[in-house]
């Protein structure tokens, strides 16, 4: 059974920096594709970044050049380097291991809330 561990959100000023993490088990980590998902107050969920197998990445415009997403296939890992954060980031952030022809479904973690206010 797959399970997806969030941990490292919480409250930041505007300008200010979080890290979060991703803990995967129950699943082939190293072959998995990857995604981080967030969710404001009143809207639909909406996709952040997919951090591939291979390592590459794509992200959603409004985060680029200030969220960096990193995996350690060791400790089956995935990590969301958040800079620069804005209050429109607030949200609670979802991990989840995308659908491949190496996974059937599409997996969620229970999510972790990020609050940017001043």
């Amino acid at each position: 059974q797959v399970q997806l561990v969030e941990s490292g959100g919480g409250l930041v000023q505007p300008g200010g920096s979080l890290r979060l993490s991703c803990a995967a088990s129950g699943t082939a980590f190293s072959i998995a594709n990857m995604a981080w998902y967030r969710q404001a107050p009143g809207k639909q969920r909406e996709w952040v970044v997919t951090i591939r197998s291979g390592g590459s990445s794509n992200y959603a415009d409004s985060v680029k050049d200030r969220f960096t997403i990193s995996r350690d296939n060791v400790k089956n890992t995935v990590y969301l380097q958040m800079n620069n954060l804005k209050p429109e980031d607030t949200g609670i952030y979802y991990c989840a291991v995308l659908q491949s022809p190496f996974v059937g479904r599409t997996y969620w973690g229970q999510g972790t809330q990020v609050t940017v206010s001043s």
